[in-house]
């Protein structure tokens, strides 16, 4: 089931940043990414292991964070699809510019969910 919001509210809560919370997230608010997420889940937890390094998870779990805390958004999902579609489209300005709101929206995601952009 997928949810919708009302008046720009989010369509849930942001979860808490944990595998299972952003995996149920990902279940109802987008679930066509659902595969992406088991992809990368077991990829980094064969990197972890294979490392005995916990980092690769922490980086999972940072970066679909700041997925769901976008997507749960819609209108801030549909603003960061235009700037993408504007960078891939654009002549040089307008890629400059689209990279440019797509930077500060990562950053407000990144911030908002606690973990340091890149």
């Amino acid at each position: 089931m997928t949810y919708t919001s009302s008046a720009g509210q989010p369509l849930i809560p942001q979860p808490p940043a944990t595998v299972a919370a952003l995996r149920q997230a990902v279940r109802q608010i987008a679930p066509a990414a659902l595969p992406a997420f088991t992809r990368e889940l077991d990829l980094a937890a064969d990197q972890s292991r294979q490392g005995s390094d916990l980092a690769p998870l922490q980086r999972f779990v940072a970066q679909w964070a700041v997925y769901v805390y976008i997507e749960r958004q819609p209108h801030l999902s549909a603003s960061l699809r235009g700037w993408e579609e504007n960078a891939e489209t654009g002549d040089a300005a307008q890629a400059q510019r689209a990279a440019s709101e797509i930077g500060r929206i990562l950053d407000q995601a990144h911030a908002a969910v606690g973990v340091p952009s890149r």
